[in-house]
């Protein structure tokens, strides 16, 4: 009787050991990795000798789906950059991933199959470190009128999260005050035509170079108009250039008007516009052979969507003829033609006021 002791003790003590749940005693930790690096996971289980033992790769998005890819001690994918070991004195299945591709990315699980309806699992999760890549529902470019209130919105993905800023070409003061702001939305809330121009989205965190997207911002906004010489003289029948300079956006219809008549290039009048850029235009007029008649007030009047604006320049008679354009001759005849040099005129007149004071002294 005292023989069978050990042997009945022994047999109850496998039959409850039998009879014990599986359970996972130790899974890995969320691994972050570097494209083209490796990566060990390991999956430790207890009383789970007579169950069978996955790994299963289990997509973010689809999360009710999953992909065996060992069972046991055996690897079910054939893919030479996945290993799996199994140490039996700490029952530790090791998955092994070489050269981590940014689609290795996921959770990992570790699932211990009881019976068909009955399974006890861990998952770790492996984050591939990505270079931001910003989005295509990032604002491109824009076109809005002066007053308005706009919003640029930039996002990126990558892993870490992106971080994102903003800066304007040159490093340029943002409409929100210094020169870099950071989030996502850069709000302006009454733009002006001096917020125009180019805007930069950055993507940073921290792997490659970071990633950005130039935004160019167009303000459309009524014509502003000056005249640099708004007052000019010039001698008969020489031509004389009036200008002006028009800031406007979108680029406006530019006429001259003289006596509430509209000029346009004839013998007497020659007009021009010259686009500097997108918004700036220099208009210039020039009076051929001036006559009497076309002294006065000209206007230069500038139009778009947005509104109108004007500027007057005045032309008046002078006795001597001025540069530019008279530097060379009247257009009266060949009898006629005056050197536009003031030497001769100054001499000529040097010795007429010396005649005239010598014969009134003697």
């Amino acid at each position: 009787m005292k023989c069978l002791c050990p042997v009945i003790v022994l047999a109850l003590c496998t039959f409850v050991s039998s009879q014990r749940t599986p359970t996972i005693s130790y899974i890995s930790q969320e691994q972050i990795k570097d494209i083209g690096g490796t990566v060990e996971l390991e999956c430790s289980v207890q009383y789970a000798q007579d169950y069978p033992v996955l790994w299963m790769r289990i997509d973010r998005s689809r999360q009710s789906d999953g992909l065996p890819i060992s069972t046991g001690s055996s690897l079910i994918i054939r893919d030479s950059r996945f290993s799996l070991r199994y140490d039996t004195a700490s029952s530790t299945y090791t998955l092994q991933i070489k050269d981590i591709q940014e689609t290795d990315a996921g959770y990992y699980q570790c699932q211990v199959l009881i019976s068909l309806n009955n399974r006890i699992s861990a998952e770790v999760d492996l984050q591939v470190r990505r270079p931001p890549i910003i989005s295509d529902n990032s604002t491109r470019s824009l076109v809005v009128s002066e007053g308005q209130g706009v919003k640029l919105e930039c996002y990126a993905g990558g892993y870490p999260p992106p971080r994102i800023s903003w800066r304007r070409e040159n490093n340029a003061i943002l409409p929100t005050g210094g020169s870099i702001y950071r989030g996502n939305i850069l709000k302006i809330s009454r733009i002006h035509k001096e917020d125009r121009g180019t805007y930069y989205c950055v993507a940073e965190n921290g792997v490659g170079k970071g990633a950005r997207r130039n935004i160019a911002v167009e303000v459309e906004f009524a014509p502003v108009i000056s005249a640099p010489r708004p007052r000019l003289g010039q001698a008969l029948q020489y031509d004389m250039d009036l200008e002006c300079h028009v800031e406007a956006y979108p680029p406006p219809a530019i006429v001259w008007i003289k006596d509430d008549v509209q000029l346009s290039n004839n013998q007497h009048y020659s007009i021009s516009h010259f686009a500097t850029a997108d918004e700036f235009t220099d208009t210039t007029i020039r009076i051929i052979t001036i006559e009497k008649r076309q002294y006065g007030q000209y206007v230069c009047k500038a139009a778009n969507k947005l509104g109108t604006a004007e500027a007057r320049v005045e032309l008046f008679e002078s006795i001597i003829p001025v540069c530019p354009p008279a530097c060379g001759q009247s257009r009266t005849s060949d009898a006629t033609q005056v050197s536009g040099s003031m030497a001769p005129i100054l001499i000529i007149a040097l010795i007429f006021f010396l005649h005239r004071n010598f014969y009134t002294k003697y």
